[in-house]
């Protein structure tokens, strides 16, 4: 008894192993558009996968390697849909769906929302999300094929841009980006920005830090000053 539960132990640890390992990279062949643009199918796509992996890594009467086979083809299937969205028009409308047109002109499409199975809740959430507590100041509203909702405000309820009011413009010198995490230089962010350690020292040293030791975060702002937390604070 305590042989078989041995056995059975090892067995799974290796098979959650190496199911977890396949996971990553066929993530990884997957792209980032599984996260950053999930559709409904992307997002299906991402549980099904889950749950193969799952199942592979879970269930003992399932032969890991067809479980293998499964995950990989699944994952081929996915790869493929994507590259034909991406060379066909139509295809990509098949798949993804194709954005609606909810609010047009600063009337609600009624139409449109029965399509998208969209009641009002729905949109005035979506609105509310976006700091529109009121229809009456919306031109345009777009639902998206991943349910978000992009917004056009009507013109008197946009804000102000320094063209508008002719004020100057300067271009930033910087992108905001970290320096130095938990008391280490980030050297990848500062060959990007072209900087050296030497100018991060004489930047700390004007504030009377010594060591980057007792910085706990530092990022570049677009001026070219430093936004410091030090560990003591």
């Amino acid at each position: 008894m305590e042989t078989f539960f041995e056995l059975n132990f090892w067995e799974m640890l290796i098979r959650t192993t190496l199911s977890f390992l396949a996971l990553l990279v066929l993530a990884r062949v997957l792209g980032k558009k599984q996260l950053s643009q999930l559709t409904f199918f992307h997002y299906i796509t991402g549980i099904t996968i889950g749950s193969i992996a799952a199942e592979i890594a879970a269930q003992h009467e399932t032969p890991f390697l067809d479980g293998l086979v499964s995950l990989v083809w699944w994952t081929i299937l996915t790869l493929f849909m994507s590259y034909l969205s991406l060379w066909f028009p139509k295809a990509r409308v098949l798949i993804d769906d194709e954005p609606t047109i909810v609010i047009k002109d600063g009337e609600l499409v009624v139409k449109s929302l029965k399509t998208a199975r969209l009641h009002m809740d729905d949109v005035l959430m979506l609105l509310r999300e976006q700091s529109i507590f009121s229809i009456q100041d919306v031109h345009y509203a777009v639902l998206e094929t991943n349910g978000e909702l992009s917004v056009f405000k009507k013109v008197g309820q946009q804000e102000a841009t320094k063209t508008d009011i002719k004020a100057t413009i300067t271009l930033p010198t910087f992108m905001p980006s970290e320096i130095i995490s938990d008391g280490k230089i980030v050297q990848k962010n500062l060959t990007e920005l072209d900087l050296s350690e030497e100018w991060v020292m004489k930047k700390l040293r004007k504030q009377g830090i010594e060591s980057v030791d007792e910085v706990f975060y530092a990022q570049v702002q677009t001026n070219g000053s430093l936004f410091i937390s030090l560990y003591n604070k």
